[in-house]
């Protein structure tokens, strides 16, 4: 049985990012992917002859810096063109709202509905950074041992701590709130005007298991705006070439420090004997031995699928059973002839086009939304971003013709009477019929059309409940409790098993940190037992 240092199970950026460096490390490392290419939900595919598609994850700004910089991901083609203008509000009766990277320009788009809100957006702004600074402190760090088992846990304690100790007590309390409180609650406290409180709560929204009412999305919002492009924070951008060029890049620089990487390649089974993971059996009959496993499946996918259940602790595998990993997320992909024209700003193509276009009225609106996916129905309607990456790079689509994403909430993965089989296709025209009423002519323009459920992104990317952050991205289900409690540090109870995926700290978004994080974990542990 042929033997390596490590098999990463999967090829999404997360576990490229771990084969790096294990790889730049000088370990042995193979990487199995079952997809014909790799990078899981970071891809780009020609899904119709001339349009390259990123099929999923649609915008980059998460990224961290170190592993650009260490990885040299732009001599391997990653680059990432900033969104200008960010985003782009349409509302009811003609008025609309652009966000722009100029503060004197959005200032001014935002004194249109309220002066005092104007007045008061450069502090809303600089305390959010303030507090995303914090947690992005966070994100390349390991979790301490929950509970503390020794001396050296202790210390590990007070090292996190000391990373709060030029906080004051009103800073303390602000992240408390931002951790516990709803987006809707926490803009409130800022900001009058309905119109500037919408276009900001769809931030704390995308991805979740929750309205805009619903305590903990106020942290998801935060999520949103750590990161950056280009040296500025909270921009995010088009990456050239869709964004499986991200994948390839980590790919690329896996490969020039020795790593393997296989496609079409179904992973059966992990191996494990004794308690130890020794390596993974394929669809095909293959077993291929290694010293250490880092899978970048989500949790359930990992233990409950690859795993036979005699192999973990009855009292872990009840805890994976219970973690929430349902999605209420759907994606549209679209090749179009021509662009929306929206009836309160006419003319194409125009800045609108170039952000993130805003589909939804007010926070009511979103909650409404809601209120459907929470009892099992689609929304009847759904907040809707829409983004059109063929601007910024024309490769993508054919001379004069376009590639838009529509990434919306809600679809629940759950629902009460039928299935997605039946209503992918009435929710995609649903949908289309909202765009319309700002953009008459809009479904003129569709030329192909894809549609991506939850169902569907479970079915095409191997992702439980079709849920983008492998997880929900709740309080109880992050940093010390991701995935469960007492196993944050992507060590798993099979010795030898590790995670290196979103459902590890510190959870989802193309940010490469879980990955990261696991490879440092597992080269001190082959090191310490080698």
């Amino acid at each position: 049985m042929n033997l390596y240092d490590v098999i990463v199970a999967g090829g999404g950026h997360n576990g490229l990012v771990t084969a790096a460096y294990l790889a730049r490390a000088g370990y042995r490392v193979l990487v199995l992917e079952r997809r014909p290419m790799v990078g899981g939900c970071s891809v780009t595919e020609e899904l119709w002859p001339g349009y390259r598609v990123s099929t999923a994850a649609y915008l980059s700004s998460l990224m961290q810096q170190s592993i650009v910089d260490e990885l040299e991901l732009v001599r391997h083609g990653y680059h990432v063109e900033p969104k200008e203008p960010p985003f782009f509000s349409p509302f009811p009766g003609g008025r609309y709202l652009f966000m722009w990277q100029d503060e004197q320009k959005t200032l001014a788009e935002i004194a249109k509905f309220s002066r005092r809100d104007a007045d008061r957006f450069a502090a809303y702004e600089s305390h959010l950074e303030k507090l995303a600074v914090i947690v992005e402190s966070l994100l390349l760090v390991t979790p301490p041992e929950m509970p503390p088992a020794g001396a050296g846990d202790f210390l590990e304690y007070l090292k996190l701590l000391g990373r709060f100790r030029k906080l004051g007590a009103a800073d303390i309390g602000a992240l408390v709130k931002i951790f516990t409180q709803s987006a809707s609650d926490f803009l409130d406290e800022w900001f009058e005007s309905p119109e500037l409180k919408v276009t900001l709560v769809t931030d704390g929204v995308i991805g979740a298991n929750g309205g805009p009412r619903s305590s903990g999305t106020a942290y998801i919002l935060m999520h949103h705006v750590m990161g950056g492009v280009g040296g500025r924070r909270g921009v995010w951008g088009f990456v050239r070439g869709g964004m499986g060029a991200v994948s390839e890049s980590i790919a690329s620089s896996a490969r020039a420090h020795g790593a393997e990487i296989r496609t079409n390649a179904t992973i059966a089974r992990i191996l494990v004997r004794n308690g130890r993971a020794t390596g993974v059996q394929l669809e095909s009959g293959e077993e291929i031995g290694a010293r250490v496993v880092a899978s970048n499946l989500d949790p359930k996918a990992t233990f409950l699928s690859l795993v036979e259940e005699n192999q973990i602790p009855e009292e872990f595998l009840t805890a994976i059973r219970r973690f929430r990993c349902e999605g209420t997320s759907c994606k549209i992909n679209l090749a179009l002839n021509g662009l929306p024209d929206f009836t309160c700003l006419a003319g194409t193509p125009g800045p609108q086009h170039r952000a993130t276009m805003h589909l939804c009225p007010d926070i009511d609106y979103v909650e409404r939304a809601w209120d459907d996916a929470k009892y099992g129905r689609p929304s009847q309607s759904p907040l809707l971003e829409m983004t059109v990456p063929s601007l910024y790079d024309p490769s993508l689509a054919p001379a004069g013709k376009h590639v838009m994403g529509i990434f919306l909430q809600y679809a629940p993965y759950t629902l009460r009477e039928g299935n997605w089989d039946q209503l992918r296709e009435p929710f995609a025209q649903r949908v289309f019929e909202i765009i319309e009423s700002y953009a008459p002519g809009f479904r003129s323009l569709i030329e192909h059309s894809q549609i991506l459920t939850p169902l569907d992104l479970e079915r095409t990317f191997g992702i439980t409940g079709g849920n983008i952050f492998h997880g929900e991205m709740s309080l109880d289900q992050m940093f010390l409790m991701r995935p469960v409690a007492g196993w944050a540090r992507y060590r798993t109870p099979i010795v030898g098993l590790y995670l290196c995926g979103s459902g590890a700290h510190p959870g989802g978004g193309v940010m490469g940190a879980p990955g990261y994080n696991a490879a440092r974990e597992i080269g001190k542990d082959i090191a310490r037992f080698s």
